[in-house]
């Protein structure tokens, strides 16, 4: 179920239309991404790479660049050590290229998923021990790896500590009675992360690639390294695809440094970026975020979910053209394998709710022994986007059971996890989402807990449309579609402009596309102008809601082109280029 919202904040929407040559359309939109003062409009609209935060106002950031400094110094082996999704893959790339020109002595370790699991353990610190590894950074993880990081400690390896997650806390009760928490940090020469209570770093919410690159931009600045300040431009890039997939905000520097590393990724220099984009058919002068998301970051993930992502990092160490193209093939046909795989672990996800009656619960707990487990975190997003309830999907590990979690904004994951953490063997996350370990007998009691302190009610579960600016179809132009590129990229905080009009009166429907997946629409408004939309969505769901609202007939009639019937529509405008010609597109994305 749906509910509209139109989004009505006040402003001087005229003024600052005159003030940055926009339309006060636009203007309204800026102040519905919670900017009130032209500063930050600017920022928001021409913000350029000066705008971004320095380095130093990280908490920790003077240490890590002294440790690393005497290590190089001292002619240490350091062992990057990141994650297997994109965030730390390309986390893991910038610090060991970076450290690499630098001159430091470095190597990379990407944990392996079944073997290793997420982030540091005891193995991966036995390793480096064995290796003569003198000092261990971690990227993308380490912030809950205390006990990991104290048993490298007494190995003799120093470890520094550049993260993003959630810090690890327990709930604590003062003399006066109050409940406060207190932050658990592990035992590392330095802990860069912006999540840190005491860390004043003015925007949170970055990924763990742009806390690698800020370390490596504080590390230029103290050095004074040249070759290193030089090779910081070549990592935008790598910022920006981690930013995207890893869900970040397009706000703040978020938004500047996506902006940054898709105008570079689109003549990119790196072998490995140069064939994903090749083999994946893109046109490289027309990325965008959408595809950093959903085409070139699914391919880098599938290695850590099928195989192992070292292929992926490998893939971007790629020196030849040759080298690289063979290693995006085969990623891609990873990624291919992962598509089916994952539809048929969508399919098992709903039988399993139909047999548990899992819809009468408000956190969704679904266990899915067979599937393979890295594709827990995926299966619940799916389930997540269609019913908006908090979703777990558990699969069965080698070594015990294994899951992901994605939630909604009510809802947050992480801190349930914490008021429930006696049911899991190791876990950490995010708000919105998260990752655990545990023992199948708890599944049935963790499901209760969950359920039992949600705080969720029904509201929470209606999917929210939220309309910037109530539109007739007629003021919807070109002039308006170019101008709104100056919000881009769009993504999580920052999502493409939603318009909407009502009763709006459909003429006629067309389905067309290899699969009839696209639907082309006919409609008039009450001023009798005629405008064509397109609608990607659920055909089925669009059927069945005007063959209710207006009868069997209705729907004939519409299909065989001299319908009359009204709808509610929710639209988004945007410039369709085709064969050299472009045109304004305007696109249903939700009707009542």
């Amino acid at each position: 179920m749906e509910k509209w919202f139109v989004t009505a904040k006040s402003g001087e929407f005229d003024k600052w239309a005159e003030t940055f040559h926009i339309s006060p359309v636009l203007a309204r939109i800026l102040r519905n991404r919670e900017l009130k003062e032209e500063l930050t409009m600017g920022k928001f609209l021409f913000g350029t790479l000066e705008d971004c935060h320095s380095p130093w106002l990280l908490k920790d950031m003077d240490r890590a660049v002294q440790e690393i400094e005497e290590a190089k110094a001292q002619e240490l082996n350091i062992r990057v050590i990141g994650d297997y999704d994109v965030d730390g893959i390309c986390s893991a790339y910038i610090l060991s290229r970076g450290l690499e020109v630098y001159g430091a002595k470095v190597d990379t370790m990407i944990p392996h998923r079944i073997h290793d699991g997420y982030g540091l353990n005891e193995q991966l610190i036995e390793e480096a021990g064995k290796d003569g590894i003198g000092m261990i950074i971690t990227c993308d993880n380490g912030i809950a790896a205390a006990g990991q990081i104290q048993m490298a400690l007494e190995l003799g390896i120093k470890v520094v500590v550049t993260d993003h997650h959630e810090v690890p806390f327990e709930e604590c009760t003062d003399v006066d009675g109050t409940q406060s928490r207190k932050e658990i940090l592990p035992p590392a020469a330095a802990v860069v992360d912006p999540k840190r209570h005491d860390c004043a770093y003015p925007y949170k919410n970055i990924c763990g690639a742009m806390v690698s690159f800020k370390l490596l931009q504080a590390l230029a600045e103290k050095s004074a390294n040249v070759a290193l300040q030089r090779e910081l431009e070549a990592f935008y890039e790598f910022v920006a695809l981690a930013t995207v997939c890893d869900v970040m905000e397009l706000l703040d520097e978020n938004r500047i440094m996506v902006k940054e590393g898709l105008k570079r990724m689109r003549s990119s220099r790196n072998p490995g970026l140069q064939a994903l984009i090749e083999v994946n058919q893109l046109d490289s002068h027309k990325l965008s975020a959408y595809h950093l998301g959903f085409v070139i970051g699914p391919c880098l993930n599938a290695t850590g979910r099928l195989d192992t992502a070292k292929r992926a990092l490998e893939l971007l160490q790629s020196k030849s053209r040759v080298e690289a193209v063979t290693a995006a093939r085969a990623l891609k046909e990873l990624n291919d394998s992962r598509k089916n795989l994952t539809l048929q672990g969508v399919e098992d996800a709903e039988k399993y709710m139909a047999e548990h009656d899992i819809q009468k619960d408000s956190v969704y707990l679904i266990y899915l022994p067979d599937v393979h487990e890295s594709l827990a975190g995926i299966i619940a997003g799916r389930i997540r986007e269609k019913y908006n309830h908090p979703v777990f999907v558990l699969t069965k590990g080698e070594e015990g059971v294994k899951g992901s979690g994605r939630s909604i904004d009510s809802y947050h994951m992480y801190e349930a996890m914490v008021r429930n953490k006696q049911f899991f063997t190791k876990f950490g996350g995010h708000k919105l989402a998260a990752g655990l370990s545990m023992n199948e007998e708890d599944i049935e009691p963790l499901r209760q807990a969950l359920n039992a302190d949600c705080g969720l009610g029904e509201e929470d579960f209606y999917a929210k449309v939220v309309i910037d600016v109530p539109m007739p179809l007629s003021y919807a132009d070109e002039v308006l579609a170019k101008q709104q590129e100056l919000l881009e990229p769009f993504g999580v905080g920052n999502p493409k402009p939603l318009y909407a009009e009502k009763n709006v009166i459909f003429n006629r429907i067309t389905l067309f596309g290899k699969n009839k997946n696209v639907m082309r629409c006919n409609v008039s408004t009450a001023d009798g102008r005629m405008h064509q939309m397109v609608y990607f969505g659920n055909m089925e769901r669009f059927e069945t809601f005007i063959r209710e609202k207006h009868g069997e007939k209705a729907l004939e009639d519409l299909k065989a082109g001299y319908g009359e019937v009204t709808v509610n529509v929710a639209y988004q405008i945007g410039m369709n280029s085709y064969n050299g010609r472009s045109e304004l597109q305007m696109i249903m994305q939700n009707f009542c």
